[in-house]
């Protein structure tokens, strides 16, 4: 093609695809200079935001608000039951949905409370202190080692450790996902998050003049516009944003489109290179015209590639770290050869859902108990060497008897659960080794930092299944966590 035959090529909508995905910062920065914004991390797209709300009870006390933070960090979007939301902000931050609600009142665990959930960490408590009072930061009580006489204060824990778990159990039975199919995205229901990080990268990039773009419309979301063949271009494309965190769907064996085109084949990309312009995980499907198909994409059929050219000795694509997603229709196949069902001009392909199929069980229930639950009562123990609670068990309104009920109500909802027994709980740094037991017979101490760490950490493993187990501080400091490992010495429940 001679010059005069090129059609002319659109900078201004070269640097806007640039500028969107922020492929040069200089430029998004002097862009946000001269537009007075400053960078806003909270609205970064995150792969843990997309697949559901964690939900925490007991959100305010010593645990649960290491939960919240460490949930927050990693880009979960977190909803915390509290029942004071003025004390809550002042606790929690900025960055947490509050809703009031009280697990002892069941009329309060609505459907708005409950609504998209997709695991719950409940780390609920009745309040303990000293007989003789506590300081206003709760000192005595809260540094977990020094015995002080103990009085339960509030509601009692037959409402607290029992019923009120047990309420929340049957509450969120009705709420969590029963698949094992994750929806990553719903646009029959679009979030902020959906509307807001995907965008255009098409064929301008290399000089082609083809444009498309995305749209929510009926329920579905729209990849629409017109492919030109002119200036050597010849394809169309949508992606998101990068992920940050990525994605992790290493318990998954592929994904699954729900789609409508029109009769011609697209490309779909993973990718876990962060770079504008690595490596990609492509493949190929064809569409019926005017009809809904089901399009399963197994990892292992996923083709690496760069710029349309197959990388032979790629390694598979490392599907715990996916960052982005991208939609395409090109006129080039792989490696030079020709896309066979494509036509330039027109083209639709609408989007009902993106989601991760073949899923392993994760927990969905975490619950933070107490070691020493099952001893009040058991022959041979020696009172002498337990600790507070199982001394006073009864002076102390049965707390630990009603504790093994409320985890009994965990154990037979037939919800995937993690049981955590951790030992006394101190306010220490954390950060040491962790001693994982069964048979609730170890003695000790551990971080609330650590605890929460756990918590978090079950929420990832298929291995934390069913499990019910106590746990307790090493001599040592841990460089390092083989959580899988941890988990996987354990012994599910008896069912």
């Amino acid at each position: 093609m001679t010059d005069k035959n090129r059609s002319q090529w659109d900078l201004k909508r070269f640097v806007e695809t640039l500028t969107y995905f922020e492929v040069v910062p200089l430029i998004n920065w002097i862009q946000d200079l001269f537009q007075g914004r400053t960078k806003d991390h909270q609205n970064q797209p995150s792969g843990a935001k997309q697949v559901g709300v964690i939900l925490v009870a007991g959100a305010t006390g010593g645990v649960g608000k290491r939960v919240v933070r460490r949930l927050v960090e990693q880009g979960y979007r977190v909803r915390s039951l509290v029942r004071d939301i003025e004390k809550a902000r002042t606790i929690l931050g900025d960055q947490v949905d509050l809703v009031v609600a009280d697990i002892t009142q069941p009329e309060t665990l609505t459907p708005l409370v409950m609504a998209n959930i997709q695991a719950v960490i409940c780390c609920t408590a009745v309040r303990v202190q000293p007989k003789e009072g506590d300081t206003p930061e709760r000192e005595k009580y809260y540094q977990g080692v020094k015995f002080y006489q103990p009085e339960i204060v509030g509601d009692t824990p037959e409402n607290v450790e029992y019923r009120g778990v047990k309420n929340l159990v049957e509450a969120a039975a009705k709420y969590l996902p029963t698949s094992e199919d994750q929806i990553l995205f719903d646009f029959t229901n679009p979030s902020t998050e959906i509307k807001n990080i995907w965008g255009a990268v098409d064929d301008i990039v290399m000089g082609g003049v083809s444009e498309s773009n995305i749209q929510l419309v009926e329920n579905t979301a729209l990849f629409a516009g017109n492919v030109s063949t002119a200036n050597s271009g010849g394809f169309a494309s949508v992606r998101t944003k990068n992920f940050s965190p990525a994605f992790n769907l290493s318990g998954y064996e592929g994904i699954e489109l729900r789609v409508k085109g029109d009769g011609q084949r697209y490309k779909f990309f993973l990718r876990t290179d962060t770079r504008w312009d690595g490596v990609g995980f492509s493949y190929s499907f064809d569409t019926i015209a005017n009809t809904w198909i089901n399009v399963r994409i197994p990892f292992a059929d996923l083709t690496p590639v760069f710029r349309a050219k197959i990388l032979q000795n790629s390694p598979p694509i490392d599907t715990s770290q996916v960052s982005s997603f991208q939609l395409m229709l090109s006129k080039f196949e792989y490696d030079g050869q020709l896309n066979p069902h494509f036509s330039p001009g027109g083209f639709a392909l609408q989007l009902e859902s993106i989601k991760a199929y073949g899923g392993e069980n994760l927990p969905q229930f975490i619950l933070v108990s107490s070691a020493g639950v099952t001893r009040p009562g058991r022959p041979g123990i020696n009172l002498e060497e337990e600790p507070p609670a199982v001394r006073l068990n009864d002076e102390l309104g049965g707390i630990l008897t009603w504790k093994l009920k409320g985890e009994d109500s965990v154990r037979a909802s037939g919800i995937p659960y993690t049981i955590i027994r951790p030992c006394a709980l101190t306010e220490e740094a954390g950060g040491k080794s962790f001693i994982f037991e069964q048979g609730d017979n170890i003695r000790g101490k551990i971080s609330r930092e650590d605890v929460a760490e756990i918590c978090v950490q079950a929420l990832k493993q298929p291995q934390a299944c069913n499990l019910t187990f106590e746990v307790k501080e090493g001599e040592n400091r841990a460089s390092s966590v083989e959580w899988q490992k941890l988990f996987s010495q354990l012994q599910p429940d008896k069912q």
